[in-house]
C-alpha cells in the first residue's frame, strides 16, 4: 500500500472476528482464510496496532475476537505471535472455561462451541489482551441501569482477579448500548466498541468506536485493499444495509 494512501484522512479499522471454524456459521470465518488475512497484512505494510491507539494511527488495523472461542489458541495465537501482531480478546467472564450458551444466545444459526478458560486467556501470546464482553453476554439496553452496571463492572473486576490485568476496553454484547450504557462504560474502561460496520476516524466516539464484522469478508482471501475507495464504498453500503435491516419489524 502506498504511504500517501496513510495520510491524516484515511481512517483506521478494528477487525471482529468470532470463532475460527469451517461451519460457515454467521459468527465463522475459516481458519485458511484468517491465515490469508494476517499474511496479507503483513505483506501489505498495513500497520496492526492495539487496540488503544488505532484512533492515533489513520490506515492501520485493530484486532479483537468476541465471546474467546477456544479455537483462537489453535487458529489464532500462533499467527499473531508468529507476526507479532497485537490483539483484544473479549471475554464473557461467567462462561470462560465452558460454551456459548448463554440466555440470549439464538436458538439457531450459531454453533455451540468450546470457551477458552482462564488458565489460557492467562497465558496469551505477548501483545494479545483480554477484554470485557460482560458477565452473561446480554443485551445491555434491556436491562435496568444497575443490572448493566453490574454486568460491566463484574466482569472487569473478574478479568483482573483471574488475570491479573485491568481490561482497557469492553465490547457491547449485541452492539446494544445507550447513552447511558456508554456512562457506565467510562466509568471502568478506556474505550469501548459496538457493532456499527463502519471504519474509525479521529472524531469517531471513543466508548462507541465501529468495527467490520469480518463475517463479510469471509471469502476475501486478502485485505491488501481494505482502505481503497471501492472497499470504503462497499462496506458504506452494507453498513447502511445493516441498519435498515434492524429496523423491519419481525
Amino acid at each position: 500500500m502506498q504511504a500517501e494512501t496513510r495520510g491524516s484522512r484515511t481512517p483506521s479499522a478494528i477487525l471482529t472476528y468470532h470463532s475460527l471454524d469451517a461451519s460457515a456459521s454467521v459468527i465463522s470465518v475459516r481458519p485458511e482464510i484468517f491465515r490469508s488475512h494476517l499474511q496479507s497484512l503483513a505483506d501489505s505494510g498495513i500497520p496492526v496496532v492495539p487496540l488503544r491507539s488505532i484512533q492515533d494511527s489513520p490506515g492501520s488495523v485493530a484486532i479483537t475476537f468476541d465471546d474467546g472461542f477456544r479455537n483462537l489458541a489453535e487458529h489464532a495465537f500462533p499467527l499473531l505471535d508468529r507476526f507479532r501482531m497485537p490483539a483484544t480478546v473479549f471475554v464473557v467472564s461467567r462462561y470462560a472455561g465452558s460454551r456459548n450458551e448463554w440466555p440470549s444466545q439464538p436458538s439457531r444459526g450459531v454453533p455451540r462451541l468450546p470457551l477458552l478458560d482462564w488458565n489460557e486467556l492467562g497465558n496469551m501470546p505477548s501483545g494479545v489482551t483480554a477484554g470485557a464482553h460482560t458477565v452473561t453476554h446480554p443485551h445491555l439496553t434491556s436491562l435496568s441501569a444497575p443490572s448493566s452496571a453490574a454486568e460491566i463492572r463484574e466482569s472487569a473486576e473478574e478479568i483482573m482477579a483471574r488475570t491479573g490485568q485491568w481490561p482497557a476496553a469492553l465490547a457491547y454484547p449485541y452492539g446494544s448500548v445507550s447513552r447511558s450504557v456508554v456512562a457506565i462504560a467510562a466509568k471502568y474502561f478506556d474505550l469501548a466498541v459496538g457493532t456499527e460496520l463502519r471504519f474509525v476516524t479521529r472524531s469517531s466516539d471513543p466508548f462507541a468506536l465501529p468495527r467490520l464484522d469480518m463475517f463479510y469478508f469471509r471469502d476475501t482471501a486478502s485485505l491488501a485493499r481494505l482502505f481503497s475507495p471501492l472497499s470504503r464504498a462497499c462496506v458504506g453500503l452494507r453498513g447502511r444495509a445493516r441498519i435498515v435491516r434492524s429496523r423491519i419489524p419481525l
